[in-house]
């Protein structure tokens, strides 16, 4: 920018007096520059900002091009580009068993190089397909999708499937699920654990809709994954899997639905540790229902106590074992066929554990629950006699226990009064553990709020396929509330906390209160879950009541 006063105009004119009649006409041209800039004031900007994807200027052999015998494909572009995560986002069509060499990766380049190490495969048609792996190098414009394709026949197949993937349990399935086309003649149940599919393709990481393309004609078996090792097979301990039972015959205009699930792995019990000098630790994996533990020591039974691990993120459970002097212990489980023997060796440890009490319910009591006291050790028995429940006017409140002796809690049940105070208290021997020890006298307070400050949820069932069914209230993926119809078609959560909720119904056909997974080997579906489509807003003092068409 320039600022242009009298003086400049006066210097201009006294050097153009003086100067040759060269300089004179490079003065004045620069004098004509330096009026025009005074003239106009601004700022120098970049432009527009790049949104255009880049394109390709040519490949080498052409795309969609046949009978190709070389190793190598070259593809051009008009500007600079930088191909990222492209082991994740190129899906070969089929496979090769051996990946490819691409270049350049990570640093600007016009073009991109494809070396083949693989055999190819006679009258196969490939594709290449490079998800969002390819931007431009400035402002990371995608090109999206780009697919490249040859034939080593005389032809190009052109057939397709298309469908969308589903999770059974979550509401959203996971990104990047492999979807799969195996030749239906030569299929066994094994083949998805052993060998790689003719075709592939992935709904990449936004999608839930597949198109597997340029496919031949013939009958297939479809299969979906969700490939952790990335290897095209299946591995039970970490993917997903969904499958339709019966083969498929392309071509076809229909639309498939697969539903991936986690299968349950057989039971399996690993070492014990010791965490105490008086308690193991058994990890897991399976079902632990229908488990049985006992242990032994020089051959003769030792007493012990099964509890649950108090943790979400680890399957195992607590071995409480007396406190007399072992070197080892013996601890055998069993489930089913299942049948394994531990030999753990005890070291003298520090600590002991030891009877504590807490309060698991906190200090508001929701008019639904009852209130919970968890012990940190196995309790033997509860003397009712020694247990004090009185309001805030020092009135005793009649109350039932219960003991659950797997997750070592006591609960208490009671009338419950709107905005009232409570006192629990438990006088010296009122629980006595799997130690013999007692409990200190120690009280508990807590309270109720009104009834005003919670809500009521009805839900109406509509086109209920078969009983019973599962309904469950989840707060970000927590489940809250849960109950089970045999033959209700309207269901009442009465007195919760007000939120948005999500509502899942699960058909509970085996009849367990739970979901139940699916089963690769035994064609076994896992069972149908359907989330309503919107979160439900409970508030405080309202009555909702809602329709759930379960199409």
């Amino acid at each position: 920018m320039y600022v242009c006063t009298n003086y400049s105009r006066y210097f201009a004119t006294l050097l153009f007096e003086k100067m040759t009649k060269l300089k004179h006409i490079a003065f004045l041209l620069a004098s004509l520059l330096l009026l025009t800039n005074c003239a106009k004031r601004g700022t120098i900007t970049g432009g527009k900002k790049d949104t255009i994807a880049p394109k390709i200027i040519y490949s080498s052999p052409d795309n969609f091009s046949t009978n190709f015998k070389g190793n190598e494909i070259k593809i051009n572009f008009d500007e600079l580009i930088k191909v990222k995560d492209v082991n994740k986002q190129l899906i070969i069509s089929p496979p090769m068993k051996k990946q490819p060499i691409i270049v350049p990766q990570g640093s600007a380049s016009k073009y991109i190089s494809i070396k083949i190490l693989d055999t190819l495969a006679p009258n196969t048609t490939y594709s290449f397909n490079f998800g969002q792996s390819i931007t431009d190098n400035n402002e990371g414009n995608p090109y999206s999708q780009f697919k490249y394709v040859l034939s080593t026949g005389s032809y190009i197949d052109s057939l397709t499937v298309v469908g969308k993937v589903k999770d059974a349990y979550e509401q959203k399935p996971d990104s990047f699920i492999s979807v799969m086309l195996y030749d239906a003649k030569t299929f066994t149940d094994s083949t998805v654990y052993k060998e790689t599919p003719l075709y592939i393709t992935s709904t990449l990481d936004s999608l839930k809709v597949f198109s597997l393309e340029n496919l031949k004609e013939g009958s297939y078996k479809i299969i979906a994954l969700k490939d952790k090792a990335n290897n095209n097979k299946f591995n039970p301990d970490t993917d997903k899997i969904g499958f339709i039972e019966y083969p498929i015959t392309i071509p076809t205009t229909d639309m498939f639905e697969l539903e991936l699930f986690q299968e349950k792995r057989p039971f399996k019990a690993e070492k014990p540790t010791q965490e105490s000098n008086n308690k193991l630790f058994l990890g897991y994996q399976g079902d632990f229902k229908n488990t049985t533990i006992t242990a032994s020591y020089n051959n003769k039974e030792v007493p012990i106590k099964i509890g649950k691990f108090p943790s979400k993120d680890k399957d195992s459970v607590q071995i409480f074992y007396p406190n007399v002097k072992m070197d080892s212990i013996q601890i055998a489980v069993k489930n089913g066929t299942y049948s394994k023997k531990f030999t753990s060796k005890l070291k003298n440890l520090k600590e002991s554990d030891s009877l504590k009490i807490e309060n698991k319910t906190g200090s508001v009591l929701a008019f639904r629950d009852a209130f919970v006291l968890k012990t940190t050790t196995p309790i033997v028995t509860i003397d009712e006699s020694k247990i004090i429940l009185k309001n805030k006017d020092s009135i005793a409140v009649k109350f039932t226990s219960k003991h659950h002796d797997f997750e070592q809690e006591i609960s208490f049940d009671f009338k419950k009064e709107e905005n009232e105070k409570y006192t629990i208290e438990l006088l010296p021997g009122a629980i006595k553990d799997f130690y013999d020890k007692s409990n200190d006298s120690i009280k508990f307070n807590f309270s109720t709020k009104q009834l005003s400050d919670y809500g009521n949820l009805k839900i109406n069932f509509i086109n209920v396929k078969r009983y019973p069914f599962i309904v469950e209230l989840l707060d970000k993926n927590e489940v809250l509330y849960k109950t089970t119809s045999t033959k209700e078609s309207s269901i009442y959560f009465e007195t919760i906390e007000p939120k948005l909720y999500t509502i899942r119904i699960i058909y509970d056909d085996n009849s367990d209160n739970e979901w139940t997974t699916g089963d690769y080997l035994a064609k076994k579906q896992a069972e149908e879950i359907i989330y309503f489509p919107k979160l439900i807003d409970v508030r405080s003092n309202w009555d909702v009541e809602q329709d759930f068409i379960l199409d």
